[in-house]
């Protein structure tokens, strides 16, 4: 049994919009999906992650590779 965010949706299901809408390729059925059943707070969350963990990502590239 997935773990549940709301009754609507499932993390699962929010993690990949975030994840499609973060790099530009969400499609107009799951957005539509998303402004109907999802909840705000769970994106603005899961955006605000995505985007901490990409920017600790190239930090940490730019750390290695930097002398």
């Amino acid at each position: 049994m997935p773990m549940r965010l709301n009754k609507e949706g499932d993390l699962k299901e929010t993690i990949k919009s975030v994840g499609a809408a973060f790099i530009g390729v969400q499609s107009d059925k799951n957005r539509q999906r998303d402004f109907s059943k999802g909840k705000f707070s769970h994106f603005l969350i899961g955006g605000f992650i995505a985007v901490t963990l990409f920017v600790l990502s190239l930090v940490a590239v730019v750390a290695l590779v930097s002398p």
